[in-house]
């Protein structure tokens, strides 16, 4: 999908760059972020209206430093540099930005801000709090550019060409801990750039639905639906689109949480009225999975198995010449727009290729274009359930990757249970909303307990509960100590089989979400 009106986001390497993406959304203008290798590419296929260079780990010092292009300078196009943004762009043109013996990170407080600046303009003038997280600074900004802030450590914090269109700031205004943060982030889409807001979900819903009744035309598209936010958001998306035209195909792998099959299902089915082609496929996956503990064994033979499966279901419609899938924008960036460059592949997504080269059909995402939480957001606007489209993230492989061991029906059942309990706790304490994602996952080991008079020698359970923005990195969420005592009572009297409850506070990095 083509957008006329957007800004480009040029990745450096920093851990925030899709935050900066988000945040330009939030204010109503559609962003795209391309690596800064293909800038040029970029700003001759598809001039933006405003660029922002965001921050990154390099050292402009280095050999192998990652290199903004004059051009993009030169462009005519407004520009905001954002911390290694700012440090490329005043030393290309001529600014002098000093090696660091050691990195500033943390807060700090502007003590100077220039009034008359358009990027400052509705921001307080004293004390203001910043987000810094940087190496190398700026000593001396470039001819034609002068200094609109600083702070005590940092007396080149902000920089502005005389005509305001190039303006660079060393600390991160995408952060929560930078308060007016959105202020002057819309102070340069608005102001500097002069950008009008376009972007919205209800424009969104309307260009896909002509997008992919333009690409479709009397064609027919299987779908694959997994129970997942992602997934249901695609098929209600579709179903709006092209109606009948359409066949979601739910694969029930046996590895959903307590009921998850069933609500979905009916979600779909009697709150949208869409068809859904539910196969039950549980014995296979768990015949496929017997005697297997290796994790990455587990990911490859449900993943294999998952593709025999929906094949032959899709075969039961021979006109279908298209496959739909839940691919977020997230995906695409880890696992294409990157490679070679200088942000880190995280993981690969399973819905990024793979079926259609196997299939032969040709793929739509209408979801590629946006951010979780903006999927959340259509969601809501195309009539699914809330409890549907809040439903905390869940692994493709399902519950097998959070039994760590051999996965079989005795263990899935004691875990779907578990699981159950632990997510009617947190709703019930309204945590649920809070939190990014909460599970119970079983582990391997037995313990002795004590349960009447009789000595036990059952399951170990592990809970886990993480805040987090966009699962890249996380931090254990605390959980009153009231509702984990409700959660370990009650999985402990009520799920015969375990009887130890254990609590995980692990973070992301050095720690994972799921466990496998």
């Amino acid at each position: 999908m083509i957008h006329d009106s957007y800004v480009l986001i040029l990745d450096y390497g920093s851990q925030y760059t899709q935050l900066i993406a988000r945040r330009v959304r939030e204010a109503g203008i559609y962003s795209e972020i391309h690596p800064y290798y293909r800038s040029l590419e970029i700003l001759a296929a598809r001039p933006p209206a405003g660029i922002i260079l965001s921050g990154g780990p390099a050292s402009i010092y280095d050999p192998d430093s990652p290199k903004l292009e004059r051009a993009i300078l030169d462009s005519n196009i407004p520009v905001l540099g954002i911390c290694y943004g700012l440090q490329a762009l005043a030393h290309i043109l001529g600014g002098k930005v000093d090696r660091a013996t050691e990195r500033e990170y943390g807060r700090a407080v502007l003590s100077y801000i220039d009034p008359n600046s358009r990027l400052f303009q509705e921001i307080p003038l004293d004390e203001t709090p910043v987000w810094m997280s940087h190496g190398d600074k700026v000593i001396e900004p470039p001819p034609g550019f002068r200094v609109i802030a600083s702070t005590s450590d940092t007396p080149v914090a902000a920089i502005e060409k005389v005509d305001g269109s190039i303006c660079g700031v060393q600390f991160h205004p995408e952060v929560a801990h930078t308060p007016n943060g959105k202020q002057m982030l819309e102070n340069f889409l608005f102001k500097v750039a002069g950008i009008a807001p376009s972007w919205s979900m209800s424009s969104f819903i309307e260009s896909s639905i002509d997008e992919i009744r333009r690409r479709v035309g009397d064609g027919h598209v299987v779908a694959a639906l997994s129970g997942g936010v992602d997934s249901s958001v695609m098929v209600a998306l579709v179903h709006r689109a092209i109606g009948a035209q359409l066949h979601p195909i739910f694969v029930d792998n046996g590895l959903l949480r307590k009921d998850e099959a069933q609500e979905v299902h009916l979600s779909l089915e009697e709150r949208l009225g869409i068809k859904v082609d539910r196969v039950d496929a549980s014995e296979r996956f768990l015949e496929k999975l017997q005697g297997v503990i290796d994790p990455e064994e587990k990911r490859k033979i449900i993943g294999a198995e998952f593709i025999h499966v929906f094949e032959e279901e899709a075969q039961m419609f021979p006109n279908v010449h298209f496959l739909a899938q839940g691919t977020l924008y997230p995906d695409v960036i880890e696992s294409i727009s990157f490679k070679g460059g200088p942000s880190v592949t995280i993981k690969s997504h399973h819905n990024v290729g793979g079926l259609p080269d196997i299939m032969r059909l040709e793929l739509i995402e209408p979801l590629r274009e946006l951010f979780k939480d903006e999927v959340r957001e259509l969601g809501i606007a195309l009539g699914l359930d809330e409890t549907l489209v809040w439903r905390h993230p869940f692994p493709g492989p399902g519950l097998a990757v959070r039994i760590l061991g051999e996965v079989t029906r005795e263990r899935l059942e004691l875990l779907r249970e578990a699981d159950a309990i632990a997510i009617e706790e947190i709703r019930r304490a309204r945590l649920y909303r809070d939190i990014w994602q909460a599970f119970v996952v079983l582990l391997p080991v037995r313990s002795v307990g004590v349960m009447g008079d009789e000595r036990t020698y059952e399951h170990v359970a592990a809970f886990r509960a993480v805040d987090s923005t966009d699962g890249m990195t996380a931090d254990w969420f605390r959980v009153p100590h009231e509702t984990l005592a409700l959660i370990s009572n009650r999985i402990i009297n009520e799920v015969r089989g375990i009887n130890r409850m254990v609590y995980d506070i692990s973070s992301k990095p050095p720690s994972t979400i799921e466990w496998e």
